[in-house]
C-alpha cells in the first residue's frame, strides 16, 4: 500500500473536522481509500454516540440567522457537554453551518434529515461526537416569519427573534431592542389578552391563597391586610383605580398631617405597592407589558409605540 502522505489526511481533516491522529489511522485502516476512511470515523462517531447517550448535554451555543429580505428567521442552540468545546471556533463554526442549513426547515425533524455535504446532519452531528468526544444534538429550534424579523443572540446562551407587522423606519432599532428585552425577561406571550382563562384562573387562584396566609400573620400583628388581586397584569391597572388610590394616599398623609410638599415624594412608592398587591402575577409574563429594560419609565408597548412600530411575536431559545 502506498505511504499515506500529509496532503490525504489535511483533506480527510478539513472534511470530517478529525484530528490528525485519528485521519492518519482511518486513512490506514482503509488502505488510503478516502470514502472509507470517511465511513470508518462515521462508525466511531456513532459508538461514542451510543456510550454518550444519557449525558447532560446542557452546554453549547445558540445561533439566531436572517433569510435575505428580513422575513424569516430562526433559532437554534446546538449542545455539547462542556463550556470549554463549546467556546472552541470550530464547534461554533459547525453551529452557524447548521444554522444556515435550517433557515428554510420549519421543525427540527427537518433540519436533522436535511443534507450536510453528502450526509445528513444528523449523521454528521453523529460523526462530530466521534471526533469531539461528546454528545451533540439540537437543544432548541424555533421559526418566526413576519414582515420584518430581527435578532439578538446574548454571550451566544440566549437568543430571541421578533417580528414587526410594518415598515418602520426604526425597524432595525426596535427589533433588535425588543429582541435584547425578550432575551434578558423571557416572556411567555406577547399581551395579558392573550393569556388563557385556565392560566388567568390558576395563577390568580395561587397568588390569592399567598396573600390570604399572609393576611393571618398581618392580622395578627394588627397591621393593614394586603388586597385581593383584581388585575392580572399591570397594564390592566386603570387610571380610574390609581385615581382613587392616589386620593386615598393623600387623605391619609393630610390626616397623618404630612406636609403637602413632601407628597410627591411618598405616593409613588405607595401606588407601586398598590399595583403590586392588586396584580396576580408576581412576574410580568407579558412582553408587552414589562418595564423596557432600556428605559424603565416606559412598558415596551410604550417604547414600541414611540418608533412607530408593532410587534407581532416573538421567539426565544436558551441553553439554560
Amino acid at each position: 500500500m502506498a505511504k499515506i502522505t500529509a496532503a490525504e489526511v489535511g483533506k480527510l481533516r478539513n472534511t470530517t473536522g478529525a484530528g490528525m491522529m485519528d485521519c492518519k489511522k482511518a486513512l490506514v485502516e482503509a488502505e488510503g481509500d478516502f470514502d472509507k476512511a470517511i465511513e470508518i470515523l462515521r462508525k466511531k462517531g456513532q459508538k461514542v454516540a451510543a456510550k454518550r447517550a444519557d449525558r447532560d448535554s446542557s452546554e453549547g451555543v445558540v445561533v439566531a440567522k436572517i433569510n435575505d429580505d428580513e422575513t424569516r428567521g430562526i433559532l437554534l442552540s446546538l449542545n455539547c457537554e462542556t463550556d470549554f468545546v463549546a467556546k472552541n471556533d470550530s464547534y461554533v463554526e459547525l453551529a452557524n453551518k447548521v444554522a444556515d442549513i435550517a433557515l428554510d426547515k420549519n421543525s427540527k425533524e427537518e433540519v436533522l434529515a436535511a443534507d450536510f455535504d453528502g450526509m445528513t446532519v444528523e449523521e454528521k452531528l453523529v460523526e462530530q461526537t466521534g471526533v469531539i468526544g461528546e454528545k451533540l444534538e439540537i437543544g432548541g429550534f424555533e421559526v418566526f416569519e413576519a414582515p420584518f424579523v430581527g435578532a439578538y443572540v446574548h454571550g451566544g446562551k440566549i437568543g430571541a427573534l421578533t417580528g414587526l407587522s410594518t415598515e418602520s423606519k426604526n425597524k432595525e432599532e426596535v427589533a433588535k431592542s425588543v429582541s435584547m428585552q425578550v432575551a434578558s425577561m423571557g416572556a411567555t406571550t406577547l399581551s395579558y389578552k392573550d393569556f388563557t382563562p385556565e392560566f388567568v384562573q390558576s395563577e390568580t387562584e395561587a397568588r390569592i391563597a399567598v396573600i390570604e396566609k399572609d393576611n393571618i400573620e398581618l392580622g395578627r400583628l394588627g397591621k393593614p391586610l394586603k388586597n385581593i388581586p383584581k388585575f392580572i397584569s399591570r397594564s390592566q391597572v386603570t387610571d380610574e383605580a390609581l385615581a382613587d388610590a392616589k386620593a386615598e394616599y393623600e387623605a391619609e398623609l393630610k390626616e397623618q398631617g404630612k406636609p403637602e410638599a413632601i407628597w410627591d415624594k411618598i405616593i409613588p412608592g405607595k401606588l407601586e405597592r398598590f399595583i403590586s398587591d392588586n396584580v396576580s402575577l408576581d412576574k410580568e409574563l407579558a412582553l408587552l407589558d414589562q418595564n423596557f429594560i432600556m428605559d424603565d419609565k416606559l412598558t415596551v408597548a410604550e417604547y414600541v409605540s414611540s418608533k412607530d412600530a408593532d410587534v407581532v411575536g416573538f421567539k426565544r431559545v436558551s441553553l439554560a
